[in-house]
């Protein structure tokens, strides 16, 4: 493989992945559902700085991924950074950049540190689905004559193209006829996720990523534990092949389905990143836990196209990003030359399928425990989350570099590249 930017590796101000952690993702209105996104957020951060050992004090500033914060009082990020038991004096930041949101602040979180504007940094990504709630833009002033309708947030904010006014799973449909991706390679693209992400919970691959969310049960009755993804459980390959189009043409013909687009979730992930000056610190003192390993982000970028071609944005900025870290070298390289593995958002099984075909990258290096088709893709978390993921994969295969990529409804998307060092 290429050589990545070598003088990164010694830089004071570099940035470096100590700690993380994520939740179980529950299923909409699931396990979960009794949480607000900042306390999700907040058990998270806990889970990650318990792991990196970093005490919780002595981080400067926090980022916080989140797109749906209607309802949740003022600035997240301060919230669930308090929550997890930090300083007041941290610095907070809320980040939408819809389902982007969680990677964008581990990107905003390494430049702070490169900028040398904070020695510790708290990158968070949460969400509750669940609990977004319906608007009611009448009551304002008051209707003046007629019904009064309600406006679901989930679908204005989350889930609907701001520009054609569509669902996103339109922008899913022209992208499988674009590349020539059939119903059927969509499904087998679903089955697999959810296969795998099963198979991985079996031989225990989450253990090192999830932690526990005790949810509240009242009347006296004990916490509920969950520590186990919900979506995988309700998996039924023959069901999944026999659904119906969900966003179908006039002739009632289409190949997106609610099987194999990722489900409605909760969930938050977080990742505590140091600079190189503090990470040597901790070593000496011997105060750093390594056990999961210690990543270097070597580049972060994001890319644009027009808004309906979100889906394949993805593969632009993983290019774009390793560009960064490689000092231009990959610029007309195949990206399997300088990484070993990739974790995509699956939004919907096509955006797996198309920019795993852009990449021109092998398929069994692709999400290999699953992806969010069979996990579940809580919006502002899903970012965080595959990062999180990626640090798992390459410490369970003792692999040096990974690319993480999550498109954004817009047209964006967002990259991260990760070195294990």
């Amino acid at each position: 493989m290429v050589q990545l930017n070598p003088t990164a590796y010694v830089s004071q101000v570099d940035a470096y992945i100590v700690g993380s952690a994520r939740t179980a993702v529950g299923s909409f209105g699931g396990a979960l559902a009794k949480l607000s996104a900042v306390q999700l957020g907040s058990t998270a951060l806990k889970g990650a700085l318990a792991r990196s050992k970093v005490a919780a004090d002595t981080v400067d500033e926090i980022y916080l991924g989140n797109v749906m914060s209607a309802n949740l009082g003022q600035n997240p990020a301060r919230q669930v950074a308090l929550g997890a038991g930090c300083a007041t004096t941290i610095i907070g930041t809320t980040v939408n950049k819809v389902c982007a949101s969680g990677m964008k602040a581990v990107a905003l979180a390494a430049q702070s540190i490169r900028l040398g504007d904070a020695h510790v940094v708290a990158a968070v990504g949460t969400e509750s689905m669940s609990n977004v709630p319906y608007y009611a833009p009448a009551m304002r002033f008051g209707a003046k004559f007629g019904a009064a309708a309600l406006v679901d947030g989930l679908e204005c904010d989350g889930l609907r193209d701001a520009y054609a006014q569509t669902a996103m799973g339109y922008a899913a449909e022209a992208t499988a006829a674009e590349f020539n991706v059939t119903r059927e390679q969509q499904d087998e693209f679903a089955v697999a996720s959810y296969q795998k992400a099963i198979d991985a919970a079996a031989k225990g691959r989450f253990s090192d990523e999830i932690v526990n969310v005790e949810v509240p049960q009242g009347r006296g009755r004990p916490a509920l534990v969950v520590n186990a993804d919900e979506e995988p459980a309700k998996f039924n390959a023959d069901k999944l092949r026999k659904l119906r189009a969900a966003f179908p043409a006039a002739d009632g013909s289409g190949s997106v389905t609610a099987g194999n687009a990722s489900s409605l979730s909760d969930g938050a992930a977080a990742l505590i990143l140091v600079s190189g000056a503090r990470l040597q610190e901790l070593i000496d003192a011997g105060s750093i836990d390594a056990t999961h390993g210690i990543f270097r982000v070597a580049a972060a970028a994001d890319a644009e196209q027009s808004p309906e071609r979100f889906t394949t944005s993805p593969a632009p900025a993983i290019k774009k990003a390793l560009s960064r870290a490689t000092l231009g070298a990959s610029d007309n390289a195949n990206v399997r030359d300088f990484v070993e593995y990739v974790e995509l958002n699956e939004a919907f099984s096509v955006v797996g399928i198309a920019n795993t075909q852009l990449l021109e990258f092998p398929e069994d290096r692709v999400n290999v425990n699953g992806g969010a088709v069979g996990i579940g893709h809580p919006l502002g978390c899903s970012g965080a989350r595959i990062i999180v993921s990626l640090c798992s994969v390459l410490a369970q295969n003792d692999a040096r570099r990974g690319a993480a990529g999550v498109c954004n409804g817009g047209g964006g998307a967002s990259a991260v590249i990760i070195e294990r060092i």
